[in-house]
C-alpha cells in the first residue's frame, strides 16, 4: 500500500517562492515541484540559483518532489544541442535540490505528420537525457502531454518499456483526456512504470480542466488504484483552474486555451486552495 506525499506546482498559487511556500503550508502540503520561481523557470537556473532555492525550502521545511522542467518541450525538428546542454545543468540542480526526479517530455511533433516517422530521433534524444540523468542517480520522469510523441497511452508504453530501468513515468489524467484517451484503461496499461501522479482533472467533451472529481479523470478510482503500489508516492497537484504567470510559455498552444475558468475564483490563490480542498476531500474518501 502506497504512502501518498502531497506536492504541487505551487506557482499556480501566484507569487514568488515564499508565497508559494505559504500556499503549500496552509493547505497541508510538504513538497513542491518547482517550476516558475522568482528568477524565472527552474529549467534555466544556475547551480547558484538552485542552492538559494534549496536554502529557502530547507528553512521552511519544504522538500522537492521533482524538478518541474520543460525539457523535451521543443519541436523534434529543432536543434537539440543547446537544449541538452541546459538539461545537463538541470541534472546538477536536481542533486542540489535533493530530489531524484526530473519531469520531462518527448518532444512536440510537427502538425499533420505521423509521429512514427520521428520515433528514432525521439528515442535517441531520450536516451541521451536518460543516460545523463542516471549517471548522477537522477531519474527522467516522462509526462504525457498533448502534442508530443508520448501523448497517448500506446506511445507512452513504447517509451517506458524501451527505457525500463532508465526512465520512469508520470501519469497526468487531464493531458490524456485532452488526447481522447480513456483514463482507467490507460492506467492499467502503464501502471507498472508510473513513478508518481499529476493530479489534474478534465472534461472529455470539451477538453477543459476542472476541479478534481468534476471531470472524466475518474480521480477517486485512479488514486485508489495508484494507492495499491508500494512505497512513498508523490501526488503533485497541478490545478490549471485559472490562468497563471508563465502558463503561456509552458504549452505549445499558449496554455490559456485549456483553462476556461468556468469555476470562478477571485485570485490564483483562491483557485489553488479550491484545488487543494478537492484533492483532500477525495483522499479522505479513499
Amino acid at each position: 500500500m502506497a504512502e501518498f506525499i502531497l506536492s504541487a506546482f505551487a506557482d499556480e498559487a501566484g507569487g514568488g517562492l515564499l508565497s508559494q511556500i505559504a500556499a503549500l503550508k496552509d493547505n497541508g502540503f510538504t513538497h513542491i515541484e518547482p517550476r516558475g520561481l522568482d528568477a524565472g523557470n527552474i529549467s534555466e537556473f544556475t547551480a547558484a540559483q538552485a542552492k538559494e532555492v534549496r536554502q529557502i525550502l530547507d528553512a521552511n521545511g519544504i522538500g522537492v518532489s521533482s524538478v518541474g522542467s520543460y525539457f523535451g518541450k521543443i519541436n523534434i525538428e529543432d536543434d537539440f544541442t543547446a537544449h541538452f546542454e541546459l538539461f545537463k545543468q538541470c541534472v546538477e540542480n536536481a542533486c542540489i535540490l535533493g530530489t531524484k526526479n526530473i519531469r520531462m517530455f518527448s518532444f512536440y511533433m510537427p502538425k499533420d505528420k505521423d509521429p512514427a516517422v520521428y520515433r528514432d530521433e525521439v528515442f535517441a534524444r531520450l536516451e541521451k537525457m536518460a543516460d545523463c540523468a542516471r549517471a548522477s542517480d537522477i531519474w527522467c520522469c516522462h509526462e504525457n502531454e498533448k502534442g508530443i510523441f508520448g501523448d497517448n497511452d500506446e506511445r507512452c508504453l513504447d517509451i517506458l518499456k524501451t527505457f525500463e530501468g532508465k526512465m520512469k513515468g508520470i501519469f497526468d489524467p487531464a493531458n490524456f483526456i485532452q488526447c481522447g484517451v480513456e483514463i482507467l484503461p490507460a492506467y492499467e496499461k502503464l501502471k507498472d512504470y508510473i513513478e508518481y501522479m499529476h493530479v489534474k482533472d478534465c472534461r472529455m467533451s470539451d477538453g477543459f480542466v476542472v476541479p478534481c472529481g468534476k471531470g472524466d479523470g475518474h480521480i477517486e478510482e485512479l488514486l485508489s488504484r495508484f494507492k495499491q503500489k508500494d512505497g512513498k508516492r508523490f501526488l503533485t497537484l497541478e490545478p490549471h483552474l485559472k490562468v497563471f504567470a508563465g502558463l503561456e510559455a509552458l504549452e505549445q498552444n499558449g496554455g490559456a486555451d485549456s483553462v476556461k475558468e468556468e469555476f470562478e475564483y477571485p485570485t490564483n490563490r483562491d483557485a489553488f486552495n479550491a484545488a487543494c480542498d478537492a484533492l483532500h476531500a477525495i483522499l479522505a474518501r479513499i
